[in-house]
């Protein structure tokens, strides 16, 4: 799995989201809360993002889904929390139509990883805890001796 960034469609979009929206606020008198809540909103998805990058590996910069598993779930819920944000807010903080349909989207493609990286953390715990079992039922001595 390819971890998020900001660089993507994604991000741009979020960034022109942020962006525009401050266009959109210049002298209203609810510019203040909506650019401060969306700001801290994408701060903590960004700042998942960035945990997610330091996690990836090699030159693929693959995740490791064990690892990235609770990462993903953290960035599931904070796109969601901006999503239902901008929802709810969508009219009075003019959030133009295009920003909060790229952002929705990429908070479900988001989900979509975030489940595959999961189950694949969940298969690979599974047969590690198989492996581990397999070898301590072969590890115990059976007796020696005359039966």
């Amino acid at each position: 799995m390819v971890p998020f960034d900001s660089s993507g469609p994604a991000g741009e979009a979020l960034l022109g989201l942020v962006g525009g929206l401050s266009l959109f606020f210049c002298g209203a008198a609810y510019a203040g809360d909506c650019n401060q809540d969306i700001g801290a909103l994408t701060k903590k998805r960004q700042e998942i993002i960035d945990q997610l990058n330091r996690l990836a590996q090699g030159g693929k910069k693959q995740l490791d889904p064990v690892a990235s598993c609770p990462k993903l779930r953290a960035l599931v819920a904070a796109e969601r929390e901006l999503v239902a944000y901008l929802s709810k807010n969508k009219e009075w903080c003019a959030v133009p139509d295009e920003a909060f349909q790229n952002i929705s989207a990429s908070a479900g493609k988001t989900s979509k990883v975030a489940g595959q990286a999961c189950t694949i953390a969940a298969q690979i715990k599974k047969a590690q805890e198989q492996q581990s079992a397999g070898a301590a039922a072969a590890q115990q001595k059976l007796p020696a001796g005359p039966l």
